[in-house]
């Protein structure tokens, strides 16, 4: 995976997933996300791709619920959607629910991600990344 950042959007995957959402203009490619990332077929191991893509989604909708992280050149595609459809968003209590519980597995012992970041020197700061994320989703 390339990677140059710790945040959400610092990483191949992250940005292959923001290109695809630039083709949708509502909530159904991020809800269709958070359920690939919690879907039983995952199996035993959440794999690093829909990790980090569950990452990226998470944070578009709290930059859609204003309450976004960092606004910088790797959220700028983000950033630029999320303006087009913040006027007709609607917030969706499933999918916050989602949200949560996809950041609870990224965070789990179960997940391929969490794991390759463990074993990189920036573990802590990856893992406080994520920590925000989740105090912002519940709205702390």
């Amino acid at each position: 995976m390339g990677t140059w950042a710790v945040g959400p959007f610092g990483n191949d995957f992250a940005l292959d997933w923001a290109e695809d959402l630039h083709e949708s203009n509502d909530l159904y490619f991020i809800g269709d996300t958070l359920d690939n990332v919690l879907s039983p077929d995952n199996g035993d191991i959440l794999e690093a791709p829909f990790g980090a893509e569950g990452l990226a989604a998470v944070e578009t909708l709290l930059r859609l619920e204003g309450r976004g992280g960092v606004e910088d050149d790797d959220s700028a595609a983000i950033d630029e959607w999320v303006g087009v459809v913040k006027a007709k968003y609607k917030p969706r209590t499933d999918l916050l629910e989602k949200a949560g519980r996809v950041l609870d597995l990224v965070l789990s012992e179960r997940s391929e991600l969490r794991q390759l970041w463990q074993d990189s020197e920036h573990f802590d700061a990856w893992l406080a990344s994520v920590e925000e994320q989740k105090a912002r989703l519940q709205g702390k």
